[in-house]
């Protein structure tokens, strides 16, 4: 299946990916886009949009698209759900105090996005190793009951 969203992707947008890959599709291929080109683009190549004004795997009644995407399939994992928290905070700038981890998240996906531009491909690709990183932590840590 393929999924697009806007290019340039930070945060939210690497976050889906990994998310996407690991529990919804694995053989998903992701087009980054020109933001005003993802609705032609989902249309042509029969794409999922995410991470975009109006999509409804997007920033909906206060989710990421993180969050929304976990709803839509209905991924319940509390490690998961611990893990969208991060997610929210390090994304959306007025929640970063939402839990700790989300500051750290953040400072790391911008220094990706500073680092690596517009090649997003590259971002998902170095950033896939420490999104399962914090999905082990997060599971140990409702193992633990935190």
């Amino acid at each position: 299946m393929k999924w697009v969203t806007r290019k340039n992707a930070n945060v939210d947008r690497v976050a889906c990916p990994w998310l996407i890959r690991r529990f919804v599709d694995k053989d998903a291929e992701f087009l980054f886009v020109a933001g005003d080109d993802v609705s032609a683009v989902a249309q042509r190549e029969d794409a999922i949009p995410y991470d975009v004004r109006g999509a409804e795997l997007g920033h909906v009644d206060g989710r990421c698209s993180f969050e929304s995407i976990m709803v839509s399939y209905h991924l319940t994992d509390p490690a998961l759900q611990r893990l969208a928290r991060i997610v929210h905070g390090a994304d959306i700038s007025t929640d970063i105090s939402i839990v700790p981890e989300s500051a750290g998240l953040k400072a790391i996906a911008w220094g990706f996005a500073f680092a690596y531009g517009d090649n997003d491909h590259e971002k998902i690709r170095l950033e896939t190793p420490m999104y399962d990183a914090l999905y082990s932590w997060c599971q140990d840590a409702v193992k633990k009951g935190g």
